[in-house]
């Protein structure tokens, strides 16, 4: 029995398992809410013979790690199957916005981004067991990617250094095409310290903080290529008191994003560099890159390559995009380890009140993620020379 076979009679369950992991609120900053989630799927894992583990994060949930047990399955090096389980929505969206089904379409907030990419997880690794003793994975789920992956990156990052691939779940874009390129993302905050001063009757004995950020602004903003891909946005402003008092004190947050990590360098050096313009004003730059970019080498084409073929024997045109949100796969494929993201769920609307999720391409991601992890496990990258870049991509 193919993969596809196993899991199509198998997508009720699939769509009852995701409804159930999307009532589990899970908001980066709800560390209880997190390791309730890692607890539910703690309880899908275990039956399959990994060895599972909650590891804690200081101020956060807990990461899910788990790994095939000593002396079942073969093969030095692990596939690392990525995904996340914190969500961007607050506590009690649920009671504003249920779950919901509608024809093919399951709506519920962090169904698509990325509950249901933790669904494909579980049922890839069903399948695969359904067959016998599980290949060498790692399952690394983690609490922050929403937010802040820092507390935990050295360990990320370790575990993407010992697997043989890693691979996204992501959603996929919405049409069902993975992600072969990402934009790396960081954050800066342009804090102004001027001189308060009465706007009528002493304007110039004061150094206008707001103003100062304003030519920050224009001078950050000015960075923006869109050919290069580097583009700059200044989202948030706060400064000032009242309008007749010069302001003494303002702060601007900037995001950036990047195609190449050449690109995002080139940018925290020219906000570092960022010096006053009013006489009586100084500056402090806080920030910096957090995400690398998922840059489209033989690396990641590769792992495209195979999912591609694998795709066609599903029946299904497997495309690729470009995407300007960043991931933790980017790490992966920052460190050189062969890295495909985006082979969650089909769907749409992330971070968007109408996120959804196609529920017939569960169990077709599923069965696509059970037999990329079958062939990479036996070493079919080593197998193919790297194939250049393709062209065009959407």
């Amino acid at each position: 029995m193919s993969h596809i076979e196993w899991a199509r009679p198998r997508t009720a369950e699939m769509s009852a398992l995701l409804e159930e992991l999307v009532a589990i609120e899970s908001p980066s900053t709800d560390p209880a809410g997190v390791a309730e989630l890692a607890g539910r799927l703690v309880r899908e894992l275990e039956p399959l013979g990994l060895e599972v583990e909650l590891v804690p994060v200081a101020g956060a949930g807990p990461i899910l790690r788990a790994r095939v047990a000593p002396g079942i399955g073969a093969g030095p090096r692990p596939v690392m199957l990525l995904g996340h389980l914190d969500t961007v929505w607050p506590r009690a969206t649920l009671a504003a916005r249920p779950i919901r089904a509608e024809g093919d379409r399951l709506y519920g907030p962090g169904a698509y981004d990325m509950k249901a990419g933790l669904v494909v997880v579980v049922y890839a690794l069903r399948a695969l067991r359904a067959r016998g003793p599980l290949p060498p994975v790692t399952v690394f789920f983690t609490p922050l990617e929403e937010v802040d992956g820092g507390p935990y990156l050295a360990q990320m990052e370790a575990a993407m250094k010992d697997s043989a691939a890693v691979l996204g779940f992501e959603p996929a874009w919405p049409g069902g095409a993975v992600k072969t390129e990402r934009k790396g993302s960081g954050s800066f905050l342009v804090r102004a310290r001027g001189r308060a001063a009465h706007a009528g009757a002493d304007l110039s004995r004061g150094a206008n903080a707001i103003l100062e950020l304003a030519h920050q602004a224009v001078r950050a903003s000015a960075l923006t290529d869109f050919e290069r891909g580097l583009t700059v946005n200044v989202g948030v402003i706060r400064g000032g008191i009242r309008p007749n008092v010069v302001p003494e004190h303002a702060e601007a947050e900037f995001d950036v994003r990047f195609r190449t990590l050449a690109e995002g360098r080139r940018a925290a050096e020219a906000f570092n560099a960022l010096a006053p313009v009013i006489p009586g004003v100084t500056l402090e730059v806080i920030g910096g890159v957090h995400y690398p970019p998922l840059e489209r080498g033989p690396h990641v084409v590769a792992v495209y390559e195979e999912a591609r073929r694998l795709a066609r024997d599903l029946g299904m045109e497997l495309k690729e995009v470009a995407s300007g949100g960043a991931s933790e796969a980017s790490f992966a494929a920052a460190l050189g380890v062969p890295t495909l993201d985006g082979l969650g769920a089909d769907g749409d609307g992330a971070h968007a009140v109408d996120e959804h999720v196609l529920i017939p391409s569960l169990p077709e991601r599923a069965a696509l993620a059970a037999g990329l992890i079958s062939n990479l496990s036996k070493g079919a990258l080593a197998a193919r020379p790297l194939e250049p870049p393709l062209a065009p991509r959407e």
